[in-house]
Formats: structure tokens, C-alpha cells, sequence
């Protein structure tokens, strides 16, 4: 096995799913995201665990992604939250992959194909509110709907939008959540005036879950809590944590699922003035001890995390000097220290006297999505029940 591996810890996962039902409704279905290859924490083993947890739907970005699902054996309901292409639809059919619509030309083609496979085929109308992304106007959503509902080999399981700053209470963006839940709600409302049910109503992804209840409505998305953060938690403010608690009068904790880990490989003394890595970016200042770890960006491990960036041996932190090489890396050890050949090294993970992918994130000015989505396939998942 190689030295280098990504712990998946499904206790977690069953701890965040079970924080996330704490917060909704005993009938509010929940739907758990795993596209992404769950966000990087390995699809498969987290649908099934996710569904042993609770979970009414998986959401995937893909058909193939839905496929490789239901090759693994999972039964549970599958919505593919991108737009599949129209090569794709006898795949969705076949695999009872429910995909989402607004397209009046790819309706029709799908409502044909299901049609001469006699099939009905569960769709959900998405909404564009003002995310600007996918999704069909709200002035067009009740002809949508009506579309839908003409057609004898389709059925309109479900109606929904996705919020774009949910995630943030300044004041602005506060404001742009309610607009686009109020259009949202007159979207829905049209399409019941015209005697047509829109099925499950969804919008609430991780930030709307946590901030604003009156938006779970029949059912909730929740992403980045489920994998062990707050979805502002990598801002310098980590406001939404601060709120609920205030709000709650309890602190929230999500615990993160993924625990990246290398072992050290070698431990070498340089003298003042050595260099290490490319472009010689950092120069030891005094003699110390230099270990190299078997992990680089090839695995994931983002090139502008260095330097800023430390890593835990043996309980001890210790930065990532030089730059990040394709498969490698190298830690200033010092002089004093207690490190060996071999030592287990955690790079992120749940460990607090560690860093966490929120913190990795918080250095690279990105979010822990694009941490945990980074490290690839060639970093072997251990899953730890």
C-alpha cells in the first residue's frame, strides 16, 4: 500500500448526516451530494453509508457518475444535478438516473425515448433564480411544468433552484437569498394555480439549511456540512459558526470525514546556505534536518499551499519548505525534534492539533471543496467504519 492515503472516516459522515436531520423536519427528505467521487472522498463507500444514514436521494454531476452507482448495487434514487447531453438519455433510462429539466427540445426528446423503452421516467424541473447557471427562467417555469405534465411518459417528481450567496450574512447577500426564495415560491405558486403538482420543492443547499428553516421545504441538499465544514470556514470571520451558536444557544460541530496522511521517507541534514527544491525559493538559515514526504500536486496537493503550510508528526507541526514538486515535498525539521523514518505524517484532517482542509484552504484563498476534490485517484481511500 502505498505511503501516501486519504482516510475516510464514515463515523463522521454519520455524525454530520445525523447534525443535518437535527435540523429539519422529521418529513423533510434529505439529499446528499456524492458527485465529485464525493467530493473526493470516494463515491461509492460514502452512498452507501450515507443511505444506511438516513439519506432519501444521492445527487450526482454526471450520468456516468450515476451509473457507476448503480454498478456498485445502489438502488436508492439518483439526481444527476448537471445537464445531461441528448447521447445520454437512453443511459438515464436504463440506469433510472432522474435528471434535471428545463429545456423544452432535450423534454421532448426524453419523454420519445422513454416513451418507445415504455418507461416513466421522474424528473425535476430546475429553476433559475438568479444563480445564472442552469435552469429555466421563473416567467417559463409554469409552461415548463405544463410541458412536463402533457407528457404521458414523464413525471414531475420534483421542482427546485440552487441559492448563490446562501452561505453569507452580509447584509447583500442576505438579501439576495430571500429574492431568490420569493421568486422561487411565485414560480411554485404558478405552477400550482394551473392545477399541477411541482412534487418535491428543493432549494436549501448547506448554507440555506443552517440559516433560514423556512427555506427547507420537502427536501434539503446538504454538501459541505456532510464532508465535515462549515461553508464559510475556510473566511477569515467563520461568521455562520459564531451565529448558530449565538442563535442556538449550543455549538454546531461538523466533523471532517477526510484525514490526508504520508509517512516521511527521508531525513537528511543540510547546511546553512543549502537550497531546497525548485527554484531555490528557500535557503536554510542554519543547519537543520530536512525530511522528504512522498506526497506532491500530482496527488492533489495544491503547488501555492507552500510555504504556509504545516504538517503534524508525532504531535508536533512542522512547515513544508520549498516549493511543492509533482509527487514530493520537503519539511524543515530543525534540530530538536523527535521524528524517525517512517513516521506516519497527517497533512489535513480531524485531528485539532492539526490542520484542517478548511485551514489548507484559508492559505490557498480557495474553499475546502476544492482541498478534498483535489486529491485524486492515485491517493489510495481507506475507509474506516
Amino acid at each position: 500500500m502505498r505511503a501516501t492515503q486519504a482516510h475516510i472516516h464514515l463515523n463522521n459522515l454519520r455524525k454530520n448526516i445525523e447534525t443535518v436531520r437535527s435540523f429539519v423536519k422529521n418529513d423533510t427528505r434529505i439529499c446528499i451530494p456524492v458527485k465529485a467521487n464525493a467530493y473526493g472522498h470516494g463515491a461509492t463507500r460514502v452512498a452507501i453509508a450515507a443511505i444506511k444514514s438516513g439519506a432519501d436521494f444521492l445527487a450526482v454531476a454526471s450520468t456516468q457518475e450515476g451509473i457507476e452507482l448503480r454498478e456498485a448495487g445502489i438502488v436508492a434514487p439518483i439526481l444527476s444535478l448537471s445537464l445531461p447531453t441528448p447521447d445520454e438519455i437512453p443511459s438515464i433510462i436504463v440506469h433510472s438516473i432522474t435528471p434535471l429539466v428545463f429545456d423544452t427540445e432535450f423534454i421532448t426528446q426524453l419523454a420519445d425515448a422513454s416513451s418507445k423503452m415504455h418507461r416513466t421516467i421522474p424528473v425535476h424541473l430546475k429553476i433559475d433564480t438568479g444563480m445564472g447557471r442552469i435552469g429555466c427562467s421563473c416567467d417559463e417555469a409554469c409552461k415548463i411544468a405544463e410541458l412536463i405534465a402533457s407528457k404521458a411518459s414523464l413525471f414531475l417528481e420534483g421542482t427546485c433552484t440552487h441559492f448563490a450567496a446562501s452561505d453569507s450574512l452580509d447584509e447583500d447577500d442576505i438579501e439576495y437569498t430571500k429574492l431568490q426564495f420569493k421568486r422561487f415560491m411565485q414560480a411554485i405558486e404558478s405552477i400550482k394555480k394551473e392545477g399541477i403538482n411541482p412534487g418535491i420543492v428543493h432549494c436549501a443547499n448547506s448554507g440555506a439549511l443552517l440559516l433560514y428553516p423556512e427555506m427547507h421545504m420537502d427536501m434539503v441538499r446538504p454538501g459541505i456540512i456532510v464532508y465535515g465544514y462549515f461553508p464559510d470556514e475556510s473566511s477569515k470571520d467563520k461568521k455562520i459558526h459564531a451565529y448558530l451558536k449565538e442563535k442556538l444557544k449550543k455549538s454546531i460541530d461538523f466533523f471532517p470525514v477526510m484525514e490526508l496522511k504520508t509517512q516521511v521517507v527521508t531525513i537528511k541534514r543540510i547546511k546553512k546556505g543549502d537550497s531546497i527544491s525548485y527554484g531555490r525559493t528557500w535557503t536554510a538559515e542554519e543547519e537543520v534536518d530536512i525530511a522528504t514526504l512522498p506526497i506532491g500536486y500530482a496527488d492533489g496537493l495544491l503547488r501555492r499551499l507552500a510555504p504556509g503550510l504545516n504538517v503534524l508528526i508525532n504531535g508536533e507541526l512542522f512547515p513544508i519548505v520549498g516549493r511543492i514538486c509533482m509527487d514530493q515535498c520537503m519539511v524543515n525539521l530543525g534540530t530538536k525534534h523527535n521524528v524517525k523514518l517512517w513516521d506516519q505524517v497527517t497533512v489535513f484532517g480531524p485531528n485539532k492539533e492539526g490542520a484542517s482542509a478548511a485551514d489548507l484552504a484559508y492559505n490557498a484563498e480557495t474553499i475546502p471543496y476544492e482541498i478534498t476534490c483535489d486529491i485524486n485517484k492515485r491517493v489510495p481511500r481507506i475507509f474506516f467504519e
